[in-house]
């Protein structure tokens, strides 16, 4: 087996005094992030290596840092110039730092860490899941410290078993929307509407708030921070724990549509862009491709042009098959029903999970290998 790479977040349960140790921590570190990236900014220093010796020994005698953390410091200010060099880096206050194995330790059978923080090592009890305290069983580098909200959270990274593919037999199509979140190709559909109602009943109560602007409005702004994104990241969990589960109990691959770039293709009315833009089709195929490659299931993904508007039966493509935006009728055969269906059916027949065994000419060799056919219409993740 192959590994592949997870996250495992924890949140931290620390007392009062050791909370108020890590946010100096935090604090400090990241006010030695300013201090090296002003460096780097000034002499045009970009390199780790380079930025170490003009900046370690300031940060250890201004900023009171341990060695390891001031190195992990001079880290994140590198790698944040690795993108481009022509905007200054800005660090902000309680910003995450990363601690590896010389400044952090683990300590599962009884949940807790030691971990530096200016006022020395502490031990500190965290809190999970079993599913997380089982991935910290596999865990590998660094873990980052981050202050969300009040809460101290570790995010570690762990390498977890991935099995070799299974052998499939055909590939559940998956079609991705606004009004219907997915339907598959096997008729299933899981709406949209309860988010949309969601969303559209938040939006009207941040406009009220906003438009108020009074402390008690913008206090009751904070509170609601983050609780869509939240229920629809839930949402997004349960149906790619669906699609995964119905693939591989049914011994087939799943095929997603490529969107990348939609919203730059797409068009849409004024009173439609707020809903377009808050459409996390992205990470439902980020969840999808995670857990199918956890169980062995592969994942595809296929051209979208002109899946809602093809006939699976006859194979006749025209705009008019698509009378309006939920029904399909063949303008050849006849043949009828919901758009997002038919759609999830011609996605899943794009993709060529089985390719068939084909044979080259090889009177050269003297021997016929078996080749499999590349698929031009699919890109397996």
């Amino acid at each position: 087996m192959i590994g592949m790479k997870l996250m495992a977040q924890v949140k931290l349960l620390p007392t009062p005094e050791q909370a108020d140790a890590l946010r100096q921590t935090l604090e400090r570190a990241n006010a030695a992030c300013r201090f090296v990236s002003d460096t780097a900014w000034e002499t045009k220093t970009f390199r780790q290596y380079d930025l170490h010796h003009k900046c370690y020994q300031a940060i250890r005698e201004q900023f009171h840092l341990s060695a390891q953390v001031a190195v992990r410091a001079i880290a994140k200010v590198a790698d944040a110039y690795k993108l481009d060099r022509k905007t200054k880096r800005t660090f902000k206050t309680t910003g995450s730092i990363a601690y590896d194995d010389r400044i952090l330790s683990w300590r599962l059978q009884d949940k807790t860490v030691s971990i530096w923080t200016v006022n020395g090592r502490l031990r500190i009890p965290f809190g999970c899941g079993e599913r997380q305290l089982e991935m910290l069983q596999t865990r590998q580098g660094e873990s980052d410290l981050g202050l969300y909200k009040g809460l101290f959270f570790l995010s570690a990274t762990c390498e977890v078993d991935e099995p070799k593919p299974i052998d499939v037999e055909g590939a559940l199509g998956v079609d991705l929307g606004v009004v219907h979140i997915v339907v598959d190709s096997d008729g299933v559909v899981h709406s949209a509407s309860h988010i949309n109602n969601v969303r559209h009943r938040r939006r009207r109560l941040r406009a009220k708030l906003q438009a108020k602007g009074t402390r008690s409005a913008k206090r009751k702004l904070r509170r609601l921070s983050g609780k869509e994104r939240r229920f629809a990241k839930d949402t997004n969990h349960c149906i790619s724990k669906k699609l995964v589960a119905k693939a591989k109990d049914t011994n087939r691959a799943i095929a997603l549509e490529d969107l990348g770039g939609i919203r730059e293709r797409v068009t849409v009315r004024r009173s439609q862009r707020a809903t377009l833009h808050s459409w996390a089709f992205f990470q439902l195929r980020s969840f999808v491709t995670y857990k199918a490659k956890r169980v062995g299931v592969p994942v595809f993904l296929v051209d979208p042009r002109n899946t809602s508007r093809t006939c699976p039966a006859c194979g006749h493509i025209d705009k008019a098959n698509r009378p309006s935006q939920s029904k399909f009728s063949c303008m050849v055969c006849g043949f009828a029903g919901l758009a997002d269906h038919i759609a999830a059916i011609n996605i899943g027949r794009r993709a060529a999970v089985n390719p068939p065994i084909v044979a080259r000419d090889a009177a050269n060799a003297g021997l016929v290998p078996e080749l499999r056919q590349s698929a031009v219409t699919s890109q397996p993740l």
